[in-house]
């Protein structure tokens, strides 16, 4: 249950900073918007979170029926997945009421919580198949993957707020880099094909947001070249969310 209603509280402050302008007087795109950071992706990438609570709710559904708690996979990870929707939570009020460097030490908590149920759940480094791939692997791979790049752009707004240049054109090239280096790192530890996709998917709206500075747009298509090839090249190992049928 308590899994359940710390989802749900989720959801709800999620769609009100979304969806209206009740809590801080804008919508959560229109706050990022008013950042002038370059590392920014385009406004239609950040409707991954859609498929990311669809994915959240099917796990919370699953952990509540009969063969989800019967799997020994799930029980040890509940404490963690309760703390990270308090962690989200926290950071959408933050967020919406410009608490910047609040949002950022709760989006770092949100960050530590997730990788630390990632190992847990030893995702890519254990055979699974129906409902531990689609239900249980698969939603923790795509949060992940997008919290790390959520992550790395709200530490550059944090960095914009206090003065800093971190929104420039150099910066977010160096930024792309690490982006493409992590998911070139969780190809190559874990073989998460999902991880991976969700930072091309990321970069390939940095590309379109930022495609009048040829740079930065040339540095994404790379990246995302760089991620493609990394995935193509792992012949041997199967997504890691879809792993048996």
């Amino acid at each position: 249950m308590g899994a359940v209603l710390a989802l749900i509280i989720t959801l709800v402050l999620n769609t009100l900073a979304g969806a209206t302008s009740l809590l801080g007087g804008r919508t959560t795109g229109e706050i990022s918007n008013g950042y002038p950071v370059v590392f920014t992706p385009a406004n239609y990438v950040f409707g991954i979170w859609g498929l990311i609570y669809l994915g959240l709710i099917a796990f919370t559904v699953y952990q509540a029926l009969p063969g989800g708690a019967r799997n020994p996979r799930i029980g040890p990870v509940l404490p963690l997945f309760v703390l990270s929707c308090a962690f989200n939570s926290a950071w959408i009020l933050a967020w919406q009421y410009r608490w910047v460097d609040l949002s950022m030490g709760f989006m770092l908590g949100l960050l530590l919580t997730l990788i630390a149920l990632y190992r847990r759940l030893e995702i890519g480094l254990r055979p699974t198949r129906g409902a531990d791939s689609w239900l249980v692997n698969a939603p923790f791979s795509l949060y992940l993957g997008w919290i790390s790049v959520a992550t790395i752009a709200n530490a550059v707004v944090t960095l914009y707020q206090a003065g800093f240049t971190a929104g420039g054109v150099g910066w977010t090239v160096v930024l792309i880099a690490v982006a493409t280096a992590l998911g070139l790192a969780f190809l190559r530890a874990r073989g998460d094909v999902l991880y991976a996709l969700v930072l091309i998917w990321a970069l390939g709206g940095i590309a379109v947001r930022n495609w009048g500075i040829p740079v930065v747009a040339v540095a994404a298509l790379l990246g995302i070249g760089l991620l493609i090839l990394g995935i193509g090249g792992r012949p041997g190992r199967r997504l890691q969310a879809l792993s048996q049928p």
